[in-house]
């Protein structure tokens, strides 16, 4: 599509460099009729109540089984948006590249991009670009900003003792995914990263259950254990889970096992945590699994008064051994 081979410093000057790449590559794969070209992207919101978000992406390898960066931005802010019950509407996309990295990786990130853009129902409306010397940055770091309206309520509710915690599938997956490809412990060929949109799931589960959900969230950085602490602070309940309860995939047991790592700790890019009122915390698995990013999905332990304010587990053997917020990441820089 493009005869340069790597970045070159003009492509994030603002002159003719950059304004080839942007409308000849850039605008010509993510949607010549989506982004716009100024200072602004000029949107139809037709809500009286929306979702605004913002993140940054920088992970190594940009390349990964079950996907890469580009993928990651755009499903990491779908997601965002979708947890709050926000319909997900709008992104925007800012490029930093490093001097030198090359074209075909750069377009393959941004056909990730667009396909995953279409999969969710979002459009990429808006966005930048800059140009780091070599050396000084890591090939290419993304930051996606997202706008979700609101159909019904946000999803937020008051918290009660007996409500159910519920997770959408297999935890760790993306970020043991992630450290063995920097570690070269490719112990199985199925092992690959969960990034995927949960919009979809979300807003079924919702739409069926529309008073029941108590609260959403993606278990990114910081995994299913550091949700629940953010859940629980200074608070007057506790968060139990029961080990035998938790779906960890046989790949993700063996590789932390190996290293010492929790998998209630590793981030996910594709599982979201629900708590929820118990009479209809059956049904809404039951709903989550008709889905394909929801098949293994299960009630892995409740809200009680246990330890209050904190959060624990009960393990294989019948003791209870408490999961505080973890002081550094286990494992840097996987999204």
């Amino acid at each position: 599509m493009n005869n340069m081979k790597k970045i070159l410093p003009g492509h994030g000057s603002g002159g003719k460099l950059m304004n080839d790449m942007i409308s000849g590559m850039i605008k010509e794969i993510l949607g010549k009729d989506s982004i716009q070209i100024d200072d602004s992207a000029v949107l139809d919101v037709n809500s009286g109540k929306i979702a605004f978000t913002t993140d940054s992406y920088t992970v190594t390898p940009i390349f990964f089984p079950g996907g890469d960066i580009g993928k990651l931005a755009v499903n990491g802010t779908v997601n965002d948006l979708a947890v709050m019950g926000a319909v997900p509407k709008y992104l925007s996309c800012s490029l930093i590249l490093e001097e030198g990295f090359d074209f075909d990786s750069f377009e393959k990130i941004l056909i990730s991009m667009k396909e995953s853009a279409e999969a969710a129902g979002v459009k990429i409306v808006t966005g930048d670009t800059k140009v780091v010397p070599n050396g000084k940055g890591d090939k290419i770091y993304i930051n996606t900003s997202g706008i979700g309206v609101f159909e019904k309520e946000v999803q937020r509710r008051n918290i009660q003792k007996g409500d159910k915690i519920i997770v959408s599938g297999t935890l760790g997956d993306h970020g043991i995914t992630i450290m063995s490809l920097r570690n070269d412990l490719r112990f199985s060929s199925d092992l690959k990263s969960d990034c995927a949109p949960l919009n979809g799931m979300i807003r079924t589960v919702t739409g069926k259950y529309p008073g029941s959900i108590k609260f959403m969230r993606d278990a990114t950085r910081g995994g299913l254990a550091s949700v629940l602490n953010e859940i629980t602070a200074g608070r007057d309940f506790s968060a139990g889970i029961i080990e035998d309860s938790v779906p960890v995939s046989e790949e993700v047991k063996g590789i932390c096992s190996l290293l010492g790592l929790d998998p209630l700790y590793v981030a996910n890019e594709g599982k979201v945590v629900i708590i929820a009122a118990p009479e209809d915390a059956d049904g809404i698995v039951e709903v989550l699994k008709q889905n394909e990013y929801g098949k293994k999905s299960a009630i892995i332990g409740e809200i009680d008064s246990l330890y209050p304010g904190k959060v624990y587990i009960e393990t294989f053997i019948g003791g209870k051994r408490l999961l505080p917020l973890m002081i550094e990441e286990q494992l840097p820089r996987i999204c």
